[in-house]
């Protein structure tokens, strides 16, 4: 996907959630949490507007272009089961989610970064794809090289990792575990995916 690099801030004040976690962002969205622009919007957004800031929310929470949403809303459209949860589901299961969530990074971009710089190995080989989907026994680590370890053992100090039922993390050797698939209540983007889900169905 082509990386955003836009205001990061504007993007938390639009969308109304600390979509982008780094500590700027994050000031700037305490500072104003109204949304930018001159004018304050008070008028209720319509079901449209209100699904569309839902998607956007997906994808920039999860680092998602356009064409990688609709894919992996292709992959699960026609499978029995709830389409929302399972479209949620396979966003938690990225690598680079998981490293964030597990607390080898502090933000997610961080972790998309290391990622596609070869940092992280699963099952001992090394993986550049941040849309890496993980499955139950997968195990992540760090390369053996000492400039890396001596990066991540920072980083992990410094992040705020989530304890998470699906995923063991021990932060003294940089190893996580994954031990099972995320439930409904693993999913850490508080988002209606139901009209997402009638948004991509048009």
């Amino acid at each position: 996907m082509g990386r955003y690099a836009g205001p990061k801030a504007r993007v938390n004040r639009r969308l109304g959630a600390l979509l982008y976690e780094n500590s700027g962002a994050a000031r700037a969205s305490e500072r104003r949490e109204a949304p930018p622009g001159m004018h304050s919007r008070s008028k209720r957004p319509s079901n449209y507007g209100s699904a569309l800031q839902a998607k956007q929310k997906i994808k920039h929470y999860y680092g998602l272009g356009e064409r990688q949403l609709r894919r992996t809303f292709d992959n699960v459209r026609h499978k029995r089961g709830d389409t929302g949860l399972m479209l949620l589901q396979l966003c938690e299961r990225r690598l680079d989610n998981v490293v964030r969530r597990a607390g080898f990074t502090k933000t997610r971009p961080q972790a998309r970064q290391g990622i596609a710089h070869g940092h992280f190995q699963v099952n001992g080989v090394k993986v550049t794809k941040p849309s890496y989907l993980l499955r139950p026994g997968d195990v992540i680590t760090v390369r053996n090289r000492e400039n890396l370890l001596m990066l991540y053992r920072g980083l992990s100090d410094q992040s705020q990792g989530e304890r998470l039922d699906w995923v063991a993390f021990d932060s003294d050797t940089l190893r996580a575990t994954v031990q099972g698939t995320p439930g409904q209540a693993d999913i850490s983007l508080p988002v209606d995916v139901n009209m997402v889900v009638e948004f991509l169905s048009r």
